[in-house]
């Protein structure tokens, strides 16, 4: 494959995938809030992996600025340079008042309708919705990742279901990068407590390996919000 553009590269989850992927990345500094130098950028790549966004409690004006406008820089970057696809990081917090109880025998669907939790939530159902337009508008291979809890281990009870391994985020974003069409996947692993379905990791050759309950992580009490609600303790 050719050289593959990432932003917020230098951020957590970047950071893990630069160590795993064997492909050769083109990382430069580019705020994506400038849509010339994002375009740039984003000459001569055959594919983006956007993460770069405010993540958490931000303001509105902030993700407003940083995650729409910017993901907007870099899905029309991507369309100016004739750039076949992007993989899109979204979030869990996209539909963080989703209820475990309301998941299903096949567990709660990969393109669950949005129901964010935080402005950071609506910004990325909004940059879902922003990015299916320039699929539709513009043959955009797109695969949008609802990226659960990704960190090196589960810190807490609600990661028994949500966590994202550094391996599998690896294994995911390969995945989607051989995907074409329009896609959006639960970025979690193949935990033992996952009420995620995994139909959509499947569609693109997802096969997650790793496992929350390896680890030493209290089991979650189900009768609380922040375990039941998929946004956990950002819904309260």
């Amino acid at each position: 494959m050719a050289e593959i553009l990432m932003t917020g590269a230098s951020g957590r989850i970047g950071r893990m995938l630069r160590d795993r992927l064997t492909l050769p990345w083109r990382v430069t500094p580019v705020d994506v809030t400038d849509a010339d130098a994002t375009r740039a950028a984003a000459r001569d790549v055959e594919a983006i992996v956007h993460l770069g966004a405010i993540a958490g409690r931000g303001s509105f004006d902030e993700v407003l600025s940083v995650n729409v406008r910017g993901t907007e820089n870099v899905l029309r970057a991507a369309v100016g340079n004739g750039v076949p696809r992007v993989v899109l990081a979204s979030s869990n917090h996209a539909v963080g008042y989703w209820s475990r109880e309301e998941a299903g025998p096949g567990g709660l669907p990969d393109d669950v309708p949005p129901r964010p939790d935080t402005y950071y939530g609506w910004s990325k159902a909004a940059t879902e919705s922003l990015a299916r337009m320039y699929h539709d508008r513009y043959g955009l291979h797109v695969v949008c990742l609802r990226i659960g809890a990704c960190f090196p281990a589960p810190r807490e009870p609600r990661h028994r279901a949500l966590w994202l391994s550094p391996d599998d985020a690896a294994r995911l974003v390969a995945a989607s990068l051989r995907a074409d069409g329009w896609h959006v996947v639960w970025g979690v692993s193949a935990n033992a407590d996952r009420w995620f379905s995994t139909a959509g990791g499947t569609a693109i050759g997802y096969e997650p390996r790793d496992d929350a309950a390896d680890w030493p992580i209290d089991a979650p009490d189900w009768s609380r919000d922040e375990h039941r609600l998929v946004g956990g303790a950002l819904t309260g």
